[in-house]
């Protein structure tokens, strides 16, 4: 395949394929909170929160890590403050002792915390100010989780970058995202360029699997699955994922190698493919390429959608998992693109209402609507063009869905807003 695009879509896997811990949308509220503390220098008396709606809507009801249980903005922002290290980003919080634990707690009883809803327009936006007598700081992060675009002290700006203006070639790189070159790419694929970057995502991701199916997280949802259902490959990729989630949005402190800004996405992504890779005995190396595969498409479907929308993004998620299970049984492109087609057709159109325990039961979802996608081209079924949102041609469909979030669902996602905070 070309070299540019190849280039290119190494660089998107190591870019987005990165650790975190937690639920990103708090774990952004403490890494701004860490940035601007650094720059204060000394521990603020006020802190002052403001966040986009979505912000607030996916940070309300999921459990910050270690803060012993603690949830919502405010505890983020004071766990950012008093224990985290802006230079670990997506891990800002991953070393906490017991003793700042405490200090987090005092901490939220003695400062002043004030929170605001962004009217800037951003769907993602964090701005943070802490205050000290006359010393004041400021960070501000858009557009993504770790995108800082401001940061002020005491009325001296320290660093800014307008909006829509990465360092990165990102955005030109993702424009190269087709489903034919996502196979090609696959095809072709260097396993020592991408070993480290997968190694990573099946060790962390499967770890935190087991961690939900062993103990008692959100709804259990991983648990039930396996306790109601025949032990399957089917139910088991599904209940292994749905576990991982279980323990992350239940606060659980090991990191999950993200996709699009996710851990649930990176969850979904992964787990299923490696589930199915077991089952269908499979070496390293074709598991490397099928998780090339379902990692790249679900970073292609959400590239059209954006980091936050009314639209719950496993189910992108969940489509790029069936497309590396198909690869995986040695489907290629056609293959591929028509399980996609059919698994956007299925669960299309599903909401995010915020971050919380119900998001491991929507993973179990978007998993079976991804497989029964696979199942019914292997099967020779298959939804054609005119049938709902599906147009003729994987791209086309692709396009109707982001078509379907940017345009059609945006009074949706204010409606959910206005449910979650009334």
């Amino acid at each position: 395949m070309d070299r540019k695009i190849y280039d290119a879509f190494v660089r998107i896997l190591k870019k987005e394929l990165v650790p975190a811990m937690g639920c990103t949308e708090p774990i952004a509220v403490a890494y701004a909170a860490a940035v601007a503390a650094k720059e204060l220098g000394t521990l603020p008396t006020d802190v002052d929160i403001c966040v986009s709606a979505n912000i607030i809507k996916n940070v309300k009801s999921v459990v910050v890590p270690n803060t012993g249980g603690l949830h919502g903005i405010e505890a983020a922002a004071a766990v950012g403050i008093i224990a985290g290290d802006p230079s670990k980003e997506l891990l800002v919080i991953s070393q906490v002792t017991k003793n700042q634990q405490e200090q987090v707690e005092k901490y939220l009883k003695s400062a002043r915390f004030t929170l605001s809803e962004s009217q800037s327009g951003a769907v993602f936006d964090i701005c943070i100010t802490l205050s000290r007598g006359e010393h004041r700081a400021v960070c501000r992060i858009a557009e993504d989780h770790t995108n800082v675009v401001f940061i002020q002290r005491d009325g001296e700006t320290v660093y800014s970058r307008k909006l829509n203006k990465r360092t990165s070639d990102s955005s030109e790189d993702k424009e190269l995202l087709t489903v034919e070159n996502i196979v090609a790419f696959a095809d072709e694929m260097k396993v020592e360029d991408v070993k480290e970057i997968f190694d990573r995502q099946i060790s962390c991701n499967m770890d935190i699997a087991q961690e939900g199916l062993k103990n008692n997280y959100g709804a259990r949802i991983g648990q039930v699955i396996l306790s109601t259902n025949e032990n399957s490959v089917v139910n088991r990729a599904k209940a292994y994922a749905a576990a991982a989630s279980d323990a992350r949005m239940g606060g659980c402190e090991k990191p999950v190698v993200i996709n699009s800004g996710s851990g649930n996405q990176g969850i979904t992504a992964s787990v299923p493919v490696i589930i199915y890779a077991q089952e269908l005995g499979k070496d390293k190396e074709t598991l490397y390429r099928a998780l090339a595969v379902s990692n790249l498409i679900t970073l292609h479907l959400k590239s059209g959608i954006g980091p936050l929308s009314a639209y719950c993004g496993v189910i992108s998620a969940g489509c790029g998992a069936a497309a590396g299970i198909t690869y995986l049984y040695g489907g290629k492109f056609r293959e591929v693109a028509h399980t996609v087609v059919n698994a956007l057709a299925i669960n299309s159109g599903v909401i995010c209402d915020g971050a919380k325990a119900s998001c491991a039961a929507k993973i179990a979802s978007a998993v079976e609507a991804g497989i029964l996608g696979m199942q019914m081209f292997r099967q020779g079924s298959q939804f054609v063009g005119g049938d709902g949102i599906v147009s003729k041609g994987v791209e086309n469909t692709i396009n109707n869905v982001s078509r379907l979030v940017g345009e059609g669902m945006r009074k949706t996602d204010a409606e959910i807003i206005k449910i979650m905070l009334s």
